[in-house]
Protein backbone atom coordinates (compact mmCIF):
# COMPACT_ATOMS: atom_id res chain seq x y z
CA UNK A 1 0.00 0.00 0.00
CA UNK A 2 1.10 3.81 -0.71
CA UNK A 3 1.48 6.68 1.84
CA UNK A 4 -2.04 7.89 0.04
CA UNK A 5 -3.47 4.09 1.05
CA UNK A 6 -2.56 4.29 4.52
CA UNK A 7 -3.67 7.78 5.43
CA UNK A 8 -7.13 6.90 4.72
CA UNK A 9 -7.08 4.57 7.16
CA UNK A 10 -5.80 7.49 9.44
CA UNK A 11 -8.06 9.18 7.78
CA UNK A 12 -10.99 6.56 9.08
CA UNK A 13 -9.99 6.70 12.65
CA UNK A 14 -9.95 10.70 12.49
CA UNK A 15 -13.64 10.58 11.28
CA UNK A 16 -14.10 7.66 14.41
CA UNK A 17 -12.71 10.82 17.13
CA UNK A 18 -15.04 13.48 15.24
CA UNK A 19 -17.92 10.71 15.75
CA UNK A 20 -17.11 10.38 19.48
CA UNK A 21 -17.03 14.60 19.75
CA UNK A 22 -13.16 13.77 19.99
CA UNK A 23 -11.18 16.49 18.05
CA UNK A 24 -10.92 14.44 14.49
CA UNK A 25 -6.90 13.71 15.22
CA UNK A 26 -6.33 9.75 13.47
CA UNK A 27 -3.02 7.93 13.12
CA UNK A 28 -1.66 4.55 12.95
CA UNK A 29 2.26 3.04 12.93
CA UNK A 30 3.25 0.98 9.94
CA UNK A 31 6.34 -1.24 9.73
CA UNK A 32 6.95 -3.93 6.72
CA UNK A 33 3.60 -3.59 5.53
CA UNK A 34 1.93 -3.98 8.79
CA UNK A 35 -0.19 -2.15 10.82
CA UNK A 36 1.44 -1.83 14.49
CA UNK A 37 -1.04 0.32 16.14
CA UNK A 38 -4.03 2.83 15.24
CA UNK A 39 -5.58 5.25 17.48
CA UNK A 40 -7.22 8.31 17.26
CA UNK A 41 -7.80 11.25 19.68
CA UNK A 42 -9.26 10.44 23.01
CA UNK A 43 -8.24 13.10 24.95
CA UNK A 44 -12.11 14.25 26.16
CA UNK A 45 -13.12 10.22 26.34
CA UNK A 46 -10.45 9.34 28.62
CA UNK A 47 -10.25 12.43 30.52
CA UNK A 48 -6.36 12.60 29.61
CA UNK A 49 -3.77 15.39 28.34
CA UNK A 50 -1.48 12.88 26.70
CA UNK A 51 -4.40 10.59 25.06
CA UNK A 52 -3.65 12.13 21.40
CA UNK A 53 -4.02 9.57 18.71
CA UNK A 54 0.00 9.57 18.05
CA UNK A 55 0.93 8.79 21.49
CA UNK A 56 -1.79 6.07 21.28
CA UNK A 57 -1.24 4.81 18.60
CA UNK A 58 3.15 4.25 19.34
CA UNK A 59 1.90 2.60 22.51
CA UNK A 60 0.30 0.07 20.66
CA UNK A 61 2.79 -0.21 18.52
CA UNK A 62 5.55 -0.98 21.23
CA UNK A 63 3.00 -3.14 22.87
CA UNK A 64 2.91 -5.48 20.16
CA UNK A 65 6.37 -5.45 19.20
CA UNK A 66 7.56 -5.86 22.59
CA UNK A 67 9.82 -2.96 22.58
CA UNK A 68 9.89 0.69 22.70
CA UNK A 69 12.25 1.61 20.24
CA UNK A 70 9.52 2.07 16.77
CA UNK A 71 13.11 1.34 14.97
CA UNK A 72 11.67 0.81 11.01
CA UNK A 73 8.13 2.13 11.88
CA UNK A 74 6.44 5.01 10.10
CA UNK A 75 3.61 7.32 11.35
CA UNK A 76 0.86 8.22 9.57
CA UNK A 77 -1.29 11.19 11.12
CA UNK A 78 -3.68 13.34 9.72
CA UNK A 79 -2.58 16.82 11.31
CA UNK A 80 1.08 17.48 11.73
CA UNK A 81 2.11 16.38 15.23
CA UNK A 82 2.26 19.15 17.87
CA UNK A 83 5.74 19.48 20.20
CA UNK A 84 4.78 16.44 22.93
CA UNK A 85 4.12 14.40 19.12
CA UNK A 86 7.01 15.33 17.65
CA UNK A 87 9.56 14.73 21.23
CA UNK A 88 7.99 11.29 21.10
CA UNK A 89 8.65 10.42 17.89
CA UNK A 90 12.14 11.19 18.11
CA UNK A 91 12.03 9.41 21.63
CA UNK A 92 10.37 6.67 20.12
CA UNK A 93 13.55 6.28 16.82
CA UNK A 94 9.98 6.49 14.40
CA UNK A 95 12.13 5.92 10.91
CA UNK A 96 9.13 8.20 9.01
CA UNK A 97 6.48 10.54 9.52
CA UNK A 98 3.76 11.38 6.93
CA UNK A 99 1.22 13.99 8.37
CA UNK A 100 -1.86 15.73 6.29
CA UNK A 101 -2.70 18.87 7.03
CA UNK A 102 -0.59 20.95 8.54
CA UNK A 103 -0.74 22.89 12.10
CA UNK A 104 0.17 26.72 12.08
CA UNK A 105 -0.98 26.75 15.80
CA UNK A 106 0.58 23.61 17.64
CA UNK A 107 2.58 21.88 14.64
CA UNK A 108 6.32 21.27 15.07
CA UNK A 109 7.18 18.75 12.58
CA UNK A 110 7.79 22.57 9.99
CA UNK A 111 5.14 24.62 11.30
CA UNK A 112 6.15 26.49 14.28
CA UNK A 113 9.28 24.40 14.87
CA UNK A 114 10.69 21.19 13.06
CA UNK A 115 11.69 19.05 16.07
CA UNK A 116 11.92 16.10 14.09
CA UNK A 117 14.41 17.07 12.31
CA UNK A 118 16.31 19.44 15.19
CA UNK A 119 20.22 18.68 13.60
CA UNK A 120 21.21 18.75 17.76
CA UNK A 121 19.00 15.61 18.54
CA UNK A 122 20.75 12.05 18.51
CA UNK A 123 17.59 11.08 16.27
CA UNK A 124 16.02 12.76 12.93
CA UNK A 125 13.06 11.41 10.88
CA UNK A 126 12.11 11.92 7.24
CA UNK A 127 9.24 13.96 7.07
CA UNK A 128 6.55 13.41 4.27
CA UNK A 129 3.63 16.46 4.52
CA UNK A 130 0.40 17.22 2.59
CA UNK A 131 -0.73 13.66 1.98
CA UNK A 132 -4.52 14.08 1.95
CA UNK A 133 -4.14 17.55 3.26
CA UNK A 134 -7.38 18.26 2.49
CA UNK A 135 -9.77 15.43 3.12
CA UNK A 136 -7.48 15.89 6.56
CA UNK A 137 -8.39 19.63 7.09
CA UNK A 138 -12.02 19.49 5.48
CA UNK A 139 -12.95 17.08 8.41
CA UNK A 140 -11.13 19.90 11.16
CA UNK A 141 -12.81 22.78 9.92
CA UNK A 142 -16.37 20.24 9.89
CA UNK A 143 -15.66 19.66 13.46
CA UNK A 144 -15.09 22.88 14.55
CA UNK A 145 -17.70 24.44 12.39
CA UNK A 146 -20.37 22.32 14.76
CA UNK A 147 -18.76 23.48 17.51
CA UNK A 148 -19.26 26.87 16.91
CA UNK A 149 -22.56 26.08 15.83
CA UNK A 150 -24.06 24.47 19.18
CA UNK A 151 -22.19 27.19 20.76
CA UNK A 152 -24.38 29.81 19.17
CA UNK A 153 -27.92 27.77 19.73
CA UNK A 154 -29.88 29.57 22.16
CA UNK A 155 -29.97 27.30 25.35
CA UNK A 156 -33.15 25.82 26.05
CA UNK A 157 -34.99 27.48 28.80
CA UNK A 158 -37.42 25.19 31.02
Amino acid sequence: MDDRGWMQIALAEASLAARLGEVPVGALVVREGEVLGSAHNRRETDQDPLAHAELLAMRQAAQKIGGWRLVGCSLYVTLEPCAMCAGALVNSRVERLVFGAADPKAGFCGSLGDLVRDPRLNHRLEVVSGIEAESSAELLREFFRGLRERERRPKDRD
